[in-house]
């Protein structure tokens, strides 16, 4: 019995030290003083640092304004850009124009309605990748992406904050108490057999 208790002990110590390491990733949420020592959760103490490296890691890695260029100009995304320009184009020639200027429209036939639509997609083929590129360029320093995402997380609640990494990672802090459980399990074992060995 003493030597079963002995493994079970152990194994409960693991579990619970590694229990506590994950509970402490969260809380305390606000620094609590200890004698000469501040307590406080890992990542509402390091929110701030958290925040700068997921701001550089978004824009640098996973969203860059290269990353939006790129996707806007491949050949699936400027179909659907010219698309919607020739629907618009059509709309404007065979709807609009005849009611702004309906003398106009006597003169300007389905041959010449054509033809405009032709060039015209023409010319904004050739100008759109320049323009499209330059706007997502003024938009990507206006808005600055490294900055709006560090700010954000950093105003982010610690509830929030460990809401959010408790639903994304649930599971492996779960694994983390019950590898402990069973690594107490084992140094148990390991300590009865010691004693067995050299009583």
């Amino acid at each position: 019995m003493r030597y079963i208790l002995l493994v079970l002990i152990s194994g409960l110590i693991g579990w619970f030290t590694n229990y506590i390491a994950v509970l402490m990733l969260f809380k305390p949420r606000k620094p609590i003083k200890i004698l000469f020592f501040t307590l406080q959760g890992i990542f509402p103490k390091r929110q701030e640092l958290i925040a700068e490296k997921i701001g550089k890691m978004v824009s640098s890695e996973l969203l860059s304004v290269t990353d939006i260029q790129e996707k806007i100009n491949s050949p699936g995304t400027v179909a659907k850009i010219n698309l919607k320009i020739e629907d618009t184009i059509n709309q404007y020639l065979h709807g609009v124009f005849p009611k702004k200027y309906p003398l106009m429209s006597l003169f300007v036939g389905a041959g010449t309605k054509t033809k405009i639509k032709t060039e015209l997609m023409q010319e904004l083929g050739n100008m759109a990748p320049s323009v499209i590129n330059e706007m997502v360029a003024d938009f990507g320093h206006s808005m600055n992406i490294e900055e709006t995402i560090k700010e954000k997380v950093k105003l982010l609640s610690s509830e929030r904050l460990e809401k959010l990494l408790n639903d994304i990672l649930k599971n492996e802090f779960t694994f983390i108490e019950w590898i402990g459980g069973i690594l107490g399990l084992v140094i148990g074992l390991i300590q009865v057999l010691v004693l067995l060995l050299f009583p």
